[in-house]
């Protein structure tokens, strides 16, 4: 595997895992960073870096995150976004592998893109099932707020720095687990 390889699956893969916080968040940030020349995004996504593309995540983006912040439509959002978080995923960590060929590329991005995602969306569905259960809801909107946090935090790790964003998503996996997995005395 060369570097450049290397440097695109870390950066794929801390996008991919901030899909699974905000679906819209890190592509939103992918096209952002490939509009300002600071993302060079694969063969065939260069329409991330166009106007229609950066507004339409923008759009998204505030709708994701305003709903997210209301108590009942929270949940609604968490169980609606599960497969667009594994699209997105997808999505991210092929739009970040480079000049690699269509059938690793793809391979890549669903298995480890959108298998990123989505076990960062699960475990996040289990804290907030947490958080729901042990506020009674009123500790979601705060939950969704570092949603977004860890989202765009991810997502700019990896499009800055791709090996900080590896990081960052290995920490907050291990977190998430040891949270959820059951204590013992």
């Amino acid at each position: 595997m060369n570097g450049d390889l290397l440097l695109g699956v870390a950066a794929g893969l801390g996008l991919a895992a901030a899909c699974g916080f905000r679906v819209f968040v890190p592509l939103l940030a992918m096209s952002l960073a490939a509009r300002m020349g600071h993302f060079e995004p694969s063969a065939g996504f260069a329409w991330l870096a166009t106007t229609p593309a950066l507004l339409a995540f923008a759009v998204a983006t505030a709708v994701e995150i305003a709903a997210a912040h209301v108590p009942w439509l929270d949940h609604v959002l968490d169980v609606a976004a599960a497969p667009l978080a594994v699209a997105a995923g997808a999505v991210a960590m092929a739009a970040a592998l480079g000049q690699t060929s269509p059938f690793l590329r793809w391979t890549l991005a669903v298995i480890a893109g959108g298998g990123a995602a989505g076990a960062f969306h699960a475990l996040n569905g289990i804290a907030r099932t947490a958080s729901t259960l042990t506020t009674a809801g009123l500790g979601n909107p705060l939950f969704a707020s570092v949603e977004t946090a860890g989202a765009a935090s991810l997502a700019a790790g990896a499009l800055l720095l791709p090996a900080l964003g590896l990081v960052l998503a290995g920490v907050l996996l291990f977190a998430a687990l040891r949270l959820a997995a059951p204590r013992r005395r």
